[in-house]
C-alpha cells in the first residue's frame, strides 16, 4: 500500500473562479411567505452565500483540514484520504470512523480530542483510541472510482485493505448513514476483524424481512413511518437513484446550487421544527463542508452511490453478524428503529442508548455526547 502525506493547497485562481460564479448568481423567484415548506428559502441562501463570498476564512479552512496527521493511500488504484492520529496512553483501541452523506471527514473533527483523550468527557484514563477517519471513496479528498457498479460493499473492501495496510488486524468502528451501510456490510463480511461496532444510524443496512420472521407491531409502525418520510422527503433519493448524471451538471457547475442541495439536508435532517439550522451548526462548519465538495469536485461521485445501490448485495434472509453492537439514537423519528428490527442483523446488541436529541449529523452537533457513548461501549467490551 503506497502512502503519502496529504496536502491540499487552496489555489487563488480556484477561489477567484468561485467568487466569480457566486457574483454571477441568477437568483430564482419565491412564493411570498412560502418559507421552508417549498425548500430552502431565498433569504437564507442569500445570507449564507454572502458569508461564503465575503466572510469565509479560507486560510482558517486550510489550517483546519490539515490540523491532524493526514495521508493518502493508493489501494487498488483508488486514492483514499484519511486522518490517522494515535490516542494517549498504552491501552488504545483502533477505531475506524466513517462519515455520512452529504457530509465529509470534516464533520468528525470535533470527535478527535474527545476520543484521543476521553478523560475530560468522563472517560477513564486507561482507554483511548487510535483514530482512522477516511474520506469515503468518491467523497472529499479521496479518489473517484470511475467505473460502473462501484457500491457500498466495494467501498468497504477498500477500507478493510486500508486498515490491514495500517497494521490493524482487529479494530472498532463508528459510523452513520452511508458510513453505517458500509461498516454494517463489513461486519457481515468480515466479523472476525471487528472488536465492536457503534452507530447512530441503526437502520443501515436494513435487514431482509420474510414470511418466516413476521414483523412486530413496533417494526410495522416504524416501516410505515419510513414510507411516509420517503414520500415527503425522498425526492432527492429517487432522482439520484435513477438519473444522477442529469443532476450533476447544475451541482458541479453552480456553487449556489451545490450549497442549497447540501444545506437543505442539514436543515431538514436536523431542525425541521425550529426552522433554523444555524442554531445547531455554525456557518463556518456548514460552508467548510460545502467547500470540500466544491474544491474536490466530488458531488457527482458521492451521489452515484444512490444509483449503484441497485448493484449492492444487501443482507439476505437470516443473514446476521456476531460483532458486538452499540446503538445511540438521535431524535429523528425516521432514524429510530425498534431494537428487534436492528437485532435481525446484529443480534449481539450490548448497548442501547436513547439520547432523544440531535439529528442526522449529531457527531458535529453534539460531539461530546457521541464520543461519550463510543467510549462507554468500548470500555464495556474491555
Amino acid at each position: 500500500m503506497k502512502i503519502r502525506p496529504f496536502s491540499y493547497p487552496i489555489e487563488p485562481a480556484a477561489i477567484d473562479d468561485l467568487y466569480q460564479r457566486l457574483d454571477m448568481t441568477r437568483w430564482p423567484d419565491e412564493i411570498p411567505g412560502g418559507r421552508w415548506n417549498y425548500g430552502i428559502p431565498l433569504d437564507f441562501m442569500k445570507d449564507i452565500i454572502a458569508y461564503w463570498r465575503h466572510e469565509f476564512d479560507w486560510e482558517a479552512f486550510r489550517r483546519s483540514i490539515h490540523a491532524y496527521p493526514s495521508y493518502v493511500a493508493e489501494i487498488d488504484g483508488v486514492d483514499i484520504h484519511y486522518i490517522h492520529i494515535k490516542g494517549s496512553g498504552d491501552n488504545r483501541v483502533p477505531l475506524l470512523i466513517a462519515h455520512g452523506w452529504p457530509s465529509s471527514f470534516y464533520e468528525m473533527l470535533e470527535l478527535i480530542p474527545c476520543l484521543t483523550n476521553p478523560g475530560p468527557i468522563g472517560g477513564r484514563a486507561d482507554i483511548s483510541f487510535d483514530l482512522i477517519i477516511p474520506s469515503l471513496p468518491g467523497h472529499g479528498f479521496s479518489g473517484i472510482p470511475l467505473r460502473p457498479g462501484f457500491e457500498d460493499r466495494q467501498a468497504g473492501e477498500l477500507l478493510m485493505k486500508l486498515m490491514t495496510g495500517l497494521g490493524y488486524e482487529r479494530f472498532g468502528a463508528h459510523g452513520y448513514d452511508i458510513g453505517a451501510s458500509i461498516l454494517g456490510l463489513m461486519c457481515l463480511d468480515h466479523p472476525d476483524r471487528f472488536i465492536g461496532y457503534h452507530t447512530t444510524s441503526p437502520g443501515n443496512p436494513s435487514p431482509c424481512v420474510d414470511s418466516t420472521s413476521p414483523l412486530s407491531d413496533e417494526e410495522r409502525a416504524f416501516l410505515q413511518y419510513q414510507q411516509q418520510w420517503y414520500r415527503e422527503e425522498g425526492g432527492y433519493a429517487h432522482i439520484l437513484g435513477t438519473k444522477p448524471q442529469t443532476a450533476a451538471y447544475g451541482l458541479h457547475d453552480s456553487p449556489v446550487a451545490l450549497a442549497a442541495f447540501i444545506l437543505e439536508k442539514w436543515h431538514y435532517w436536523t431542525s425541521p421544527e425550529d426552522n433554523n439550522v444555524l442554531q445547531h451548526f455554525s456557518k463556518e462548519l456548514l460552508i467548510s463542508n460545502v467547500s470540500i465538495y466544491w474544491v474536490s469536485e466530488t458531488i457527482n461521485a458521492s451521489n452515484r452511490y444512490y444509483y449503484e445501490g441497485t448493484h449492492t448485495r444487501w443482507p439476505g434472509p437470516g443473514e446476521t453478524s456476531p460483532v458486538p453492537h452499540a446503538v445511540t439514537l438521535n431524535a429523528q423519528r425516521n432514524e429510530r428503529p425498534p431494537r428487534e428490527y436492528v437485532e435481525r442483523i446484529f443480534p449481539n446488541v450490548i448497548r442501547w442508548k436513547d439520547l432523544n436529541s440531535g439529528g442526522h449529523f449529531i457527531a458535529a452537533e453534539q460531539p461530546a455526547s457521541v464520543a461519550q457513548q463510543i467510549v462507554a461501549f468500548f470500555d464495556a467490551l474491555r
